[in-house]
């Protein structure tokens, strides 16, 4: 797997295969798309190719374009989950009832949403399969594109931003590529534990109807 993420990120195929890679992993959670735009970052400190005023072809990725290409797949795949679930149907709706997560999803966010708790859209970012559950729910719950896209869109620049700076600063503060992406991913593992226990918490109006 190493030996295959390190041949990976000295080629352009690696913008290409983190662009699937996040594009998808709305729909399987399991795709290790975090672990590849760290990756790519940490190869790119080491490599030297973000910020050089004359950059070699060779010294790919940049980070500017991994940046773009993961904000840009995350939109890309939230939007997809959420129009697919706009558009319902009796298979979907099953899917729905027999995940708790969906079910929670589908009764929380219409009223989130629409009193501006979008922020919610951001914290699921980071969380395991909290994304799915977001951009599902929220399509679920018919709501309007424009209550959902800008969230999307913050959810997706925080997340890259956050991935591609712990990946890039890591390398360059510890020295070592393999130490900056082992240490970058414990960190990122750490927020979506975060991301989670928020997600988990109830809500002011659930707390009061208790």
């Amino acid at each position: 797997m190493l030996e295959i993420l390190g041949s990976l990120t000295t080629s352009p195929w690696i913008y290409a295969v983190v662009a699937v890679s996040v594009v998808l992993d709305v729909f399987l959670p399991v795709l290790p798309s975090g672990v590849l735009v760290i990756t790519a970052a940490a190869a790119a400190a080491a490599a030297g190719a973000a910020g050089s005023p004359t950059p070699v072809p060779e010294q790919v990725p940049d980070i500017m374009a991994l940046l773009v290409i993961a904000t840009s797949a995350s939109v890309l795949g939230d939007m997809a989950a959420f129009r697919l679930a706009r558009r319902g149907g009796a298979r979907l709706d099953r899917a729905i009832a027999r995940s708790r997560r969906l079910t929670r999803a589908h009764e929380r966010l219409g009223v989130a949403l629409a009193r501006g708790g979008g922020a919610l859209v951001v914290i699921a970012r980071f969380a395991p399969a909290g994304r799915s559950v977001v951009s599902l729910g929220a399509g679920k719950t018919q709501r309007k594109v424009k209550e959902f896209l800008p969230w999307s869109v913050l959810a997706g620049m925080t997340w890259a931003g956050y991935s591609v700076a712990l990946g890039y600063f890591g390398t360059q503060w510890l020295g070592t590529t393999w130490l900056g992406t082992a240490v970058s991913l414990i960190a990122l593992f750490a927020a979506g534990s975060l991301a989670a226990f928020l997600l988990r918490r109830p809500g002011p109006g659930s707390a009061a109807a208790a």
